[in-house]
Formats: structure tokens, C-alpha cells, sequence
């Protein structure tokens, strides 16, 4: 009998990408698949033909649901989404409940009140945390780390080692330096509590990245961790984004030399200061050296139009730069002429440059990208980072090393052979491969 798996993604572009990646790799292995979503940025059906979506009928515009404020975004969602997802799962589970049993339910880790409703109506949980085990261990010490004063680090003290947990400073825990540091501690908290509750953690990563991290949450969750990624290099590639993909792109880039082109994204939700975003531009500029650069609405804090880019800028880089407001990333990295990725340092925007070998400058924002940042440049020594803000001669310099100089080429090196294990790990016998059977057996034991 055909089993059928109810997956819930956040309605994050960062989130919900993975969600529906990992939707079509269970398919793949003979699951079918609900997706319950929310109003707010829903994925678009059509995309999906072999899914059924449900919408959760939820009150969320009332409230002025924003992704400007994402830590008061996710405890709204986690307060308005109850009622309606709790009706909608029975009412899923009993129309199936004869012909495609519900093998398990399947949430983002921030959906933390998912657990209590999976338990109240008896079905199984499996948590996808869509960022990475390194991460998800300095998550995971939050409480630790307030117990010993280091969430209160402030000025020299920021650029002190996490000793427990080498290579990060205090700069890089995770909630440091965020608006709510109290709603985002108790936000946290939550997801790790309802994460130890349920029947097993899945990653967007690969053994041979990060198997220490796994070790780690092995031993102190004590539920199966199934790291399975990366998951679109399993998964046919479709546009689930949230935003338009300005795809002739693609064809400015055919006309550029291999390794010379900088691509610059800061995802879906980062945010820069209006003064940064003038940095990065003169320093692209100044540069001289070819360059793609995303500008989505909502890039410079505080407007919601198109960024003010400097006068005389367009001029300038008339002949060096392409500026689009949304690009195809996965096809843009892997494009032969892309020799450097200027990123904030989102875990999927990670793990992409990763498997496509290109050199990372890093922009951390907030969360989960300042600790990887710090694994880019001091531990798999891929990239580098921007460590006090952003300057236009940094910037400029930085761009040299990696697109023209050396250091450039090192770097190149270091990531044909994480390249080539993130390949391997997914062919037979490879570990993503043999963690993906064991997930598939695990929901079939339920």
C-alpha cells in the first residue's frame, strides 16, 4: 500500500525551497506527498503537479505578517497557524486514512507547535531544520551560553573564541545582536525543545562537511539524524521562489571568460544599511572586474522600492556589471564564468557555492550565517569575510583576491575536493545516499 507523507514548509523563501526539494526526493522513493501552506507567500501549485496543496484558511494578513521583522514573523505564525493547521491535518488524515495512510508529518524546525498537535493526534514528526548541523549546534548552547554571560558580549569581547566550541567568536552566536534578543532566545528554545521531542531531524548536508556537528547532535538529541543533502543536486530544479528570475542573465554570462564573473545575492531576507549598499557598489566598481549582482526589492533596511544606487554608478559600470533584481542561482554558480559568490551567507546559498566550487565573500547578517561564515573561511577555508562592516577598498581587495589572485586559486582547489565528496555522497554506497534509505525505512517502521 502506497504511503502518503504531509510536509509543512515556513513560508520563507529559505525554508520553504528545501521543503519542497525534499518533498520530491521522498516522491521519488514512492511517497505521496501533501503540502499544507500557508496564505502568506505560498508556493505556487503549478510548479507541483504531482503534490497536493493544502491552504491553511489562517487570519495572518490581520496582523501585518512581514518579512521585515522575521523573529516577530515566526512567533506570530507559531500563535495564528494552530487552529487551522490542527483542523486541516484530521481532516487529511481521515480522508486517507484508508486508501494512503499518513505515514508521519514532516515540519520545518520552527514550526515548534507542530509537536503538540502531532502528538495529540497520534502521528509521528519528522523535523527538517533547514540550515545546517554546524549551526544547529550553536542553537542548540544557547542555554549554555547565557548561563555563562556570553549572550551579553559586548565591543572586544566579540572577537573572543566560543572555547566549547571551536572556530567561532562570541560575535558569531547566533541571536547576538538581534532586536528582540528575548523573543528570539524563547523562539529558539522552543524549536530545540519540540525538536528533541520528535522522531528524528533531517539535514540539508553531507557527512564528509560536517561530521563532527553530526556527532554532536547525535549524542545530545538521542532521536535518528538523517543528513541527505544536498538536496538539488536529487531534485529535478524548479521555480519555487518567492521572486521572478530575470533569466537573460544566463546569456551576459556566456560572453564571459571562465572564473572571472563575481555574482552578488544576499538571499530573500537579508537586509544591508543604505551605506553599505553604497560601499558594495563603489567597490564593484573600483574593482574593474565583471560582476552580477542581485538587487531585490527590500535589499537596503527600511525601503520597500527599488535600492538608490549612486550617481554616475550606472555610467561607470556600464560595461562591467549586470544588475537584475532576481537570478536563476543555481544555474548562475554553476555557470562556467562565475569565479566568486559575494553572499550573506545563507545555509542553501552555502551549500550551492559548495557544490559548484566557487569561492565565497562573506557578508553574514544574522542567525545561522555568521557561524557559517566562520566555517567557510576557518574551517573548509573556501572563502573569506568581511569582519568589521563593509568598505569599498575591502571590498575592492577582496574581490582581486579571489577572482585574480592566488589566494583565488587555492581557495578553487580546496573546493574541487569538496565538490567532488558532495557528488560522491550521493552515489550508491555514498553516505547521503545510505541516509536517505535509512529515512525511507524509518517512516515505513511507523
Amino acid at each position: 500500500m502506497r504511503r502518503r507523507l504531509v510536509l509543512f514548509p515556513l513560508p520563507l523563501q529559505g525554508h520553504q525551497t528545501p521543503m519542497l526539494l525534499l518533498a520530491s526526493i521522498l516522491y521519488s522513493k514512492g511517497f505521496s506527498i501533501s503540502i499544507i501552506h500557508t496564505q502568506f507567500n505560498s508556493p505556487n501549485p503549478d510548479n507541483y503537479p504531482h503534490f497536493t496543496f493544502h491552504p491553511i484558511s489562517e487570519s495572518l494578513l490581520g496582523c501585518k505578517a512581514s518579512n521585515a521583522d522575521v523573529i516577530g514573523l515566526l512567533n506570530t505564525l507559531n500563535v495564528y497557524c494552530v487552529v487551522p493547521f490542527r483542523d486541516l491535518l484530521a481532516q487529511i488524515l481521515s480522508q486517507n486514512a484508508v486508501k494512503e495512510p499518513v505515514a508521519c508529518l514532516i515540519t520545518d524546525a520552527m514550526w515548534h507547535f507542530t509537536q503538540d498537535v502531532a502528538d495529540n493526534l497520534m502521528l509521528p514528526r519528522i523535523v527538517l531544520r533547514t540550515s545546517n548541523p554546524s549551526s544547529f549546534v550553536a542553537f542548540s548552547s544557547l542555554s549554555y551560553f547565557r548561563e555563562n554571560g556570553y549572550l551579553s558580549a559586548q565591543g572586544c569581547q566579540l572577537e573572543e573564541k566560543v572555547p566549547e566550541l571551536p572556530p567561532l567568536k562570541m560575535k558569531d552566536i547566533p541571536i547576538l545582536g538581534t532586536r528582540d534578543l528575548e523573543a528570539t532566545y524563547g523562539l529558539v528554545c522552543n524549536m530545540i525543545e519540540k525538536t528533541k521531542s520528535s522522531r528524528g531531524l533531517i539535514f540539508n548536508s553531507f557527512e564528509e562537511l560536517e561530521g563532527p556537528a553530526l556527532a554532536m547532535l547525535q549524542q545530545d538529541f538521542n532521536i535518528p539524524i538523517f543528513a541527505i543533502g544536498p538536496f538539488h543536486k536529487q531534485a529535478p530544479s524548479l521555480s519555487s521562489g518567492l521572486l521572478t528570475q530575470e533569466r537573460d542573465c544566463i546569456s551576459w554570462l556566456n560572453a564571459h571568460a571562465p572564473k572571472s564573473v563575481l555574482y552578488i545575492s544576499f538571499g530573500s531576507i537579508a537586509a544591508v544599511s543604505e551605506a553599505d549598499f553604497l560601499e558594495i557598489a563603489w567597490g564593484l566598481a573600483n574593482s574593474k572586474q565583471p560582476f552580477l549582482w542581485a538587487i531585490r526589492p527590500g535589499l537596503v533596511r527600511g525601503l520597500d522600492g527599488p535600492a538608490p544606487l549612486p550617481t554616475g554608478f550606472l555610467e561607470k559600470i556600464a560595461k562591467q556589471g549586470r544588475i537584475v533584481t532576481w537570478a536563476p542561482q543555481d544555474e548562475v554558480l554553476a555557470h562556467p564564468a562565475v569565479g566568486g559568490f559575494m553572499t550573506h551567507s545563507g545555509w542553501n546559498s552555502t551549500l550551492e557555492s559548495i557544490c559548484e566550487g566557487v569561492p565565497m565573500l562573506c557578508f553574514p547578517c544574522f542567525g545561522d550565517q555568521m557561524v557559517n561564515a566562520r566555517h567557510v573561511t576557518d574551517v573548509w577555508k573556501v572563502g573569506l569575510r568581511f569582519e568589521n562592516g563593509l568598505n569599498r577598498d575591502d571590498i575592492e581587495n577582496s574581490i582581486r583576491r579571489v577572482l585574480v589572485e592566488n589566494e583565488g586559486k587555492e581557495m578553487s582547489q580546496s573546493l574541487a575536493c569538496l565538490k567532488e565528496k558532495a557528488s560522491l555522497c550521493l552515489a550508491a554506497g555514498g553516505s547521503s545516499h545510505k541516509s536517505l534509505e535509512t529515512l525511507v525505512s524509518h517512516i515505513l517502521s511507523f
